[in-house]
């Protein structure tokens, strides 16, 4: 249960029913169906779709490509709207957390790896970003229990690289804007780097701590 007004949530706002089952169960319902969590369910039924356009009559065709790209930009939209709901509007749901980092890197894994296989982006450079993003994603659970990392400047600034620059590569750019996209993407690699090696030290950081917190109180129980 998050803890989410029904009111909020788009409930009801009743009563819960005797015993409290009904009642909890109508709560967990409308927790779930926010504007938040749909905003990331769409995102997650893009992913496919955004594959199918970039692939479509062998990968080159601009049009597709452009339309690839529109379905790869409503996803990153959605990306920053459904996290600033969640959080202004008491949102956040269990079923978010897991599933908003899950989107976030499938829509992402599947522009790198396709423009890859369509030789557009060198494999070093999807292989470098995905290996940041899955792995600070495994480690988000590893220390999920002891507290959550708030995103940084640098983290917002990492997505916002990462998502102009995998979208300049989706469209079909000749000439100087090719070059630039070149430029962006670089940033986003490095961006990329610096701020995963940062979460690492975050995560440590604050998994020590939270160990810590359990031995104290494990001490003082006794």
């Amino acid at each position: 249960m998050t803890g989410v007004p029904a009111s909020a949530a788009g409930g009801t706002g009743r009563a819960p029913a005797p015993g409290g089952k009904l009642g909890a169960a109508a709560v967990n319902q409308a927790s779930l169906w926010n504007i938040a969590n749909i905003l990331t369910m769409i995102r997650l039924v893009l992913v496919p779709g955004f594959v199918v356009l970039l692939f479509a009559d062998g990968g080159y065709d601009p049009a597709m490509r452009a339309w690839a790209w529109v379905a790869f930009a409503v996803a990153m939209i959605t990306d920053i709207f459904d996290g600033h709901l969640a959080r202004t509007y008491n949102l956040v749901t269990d079923f978010g957390k897991i599933a908003d980092p899950i989107a976030d890197k499938a829509i992402m894994g599947a522009g790198l790896i396709g423009l890859s296989l369509l030789g557009d982006l060198p494999w070093w450079v999807t292989s470098v970003i995905l290996f940041r993003e899955l792995g600070i994603t495994l480690m988000r659970f590893w220390v999920i229990r002891h507290g959550v990392i708030p995103a940084s400047r640098g983290g917002k600034l990492k997505t916002l690289a990462q998502g102009t620059a995998t979208g300049m590569y989706v469209l079909a750019l000749t000439g100087p804007l090719a070059t630039l996209r070149f430029w962006v993407m670089a940033v986003a690699v490095v961006l990329t780097v610096v701020t995963g090696l940062d979460y690492v030290r975050q995560a440590i950081v604050l998994r020590r701590k939270g160990l810590a917190a359990q031995r104290a109180a494990g001490g003082s129980a006794l």
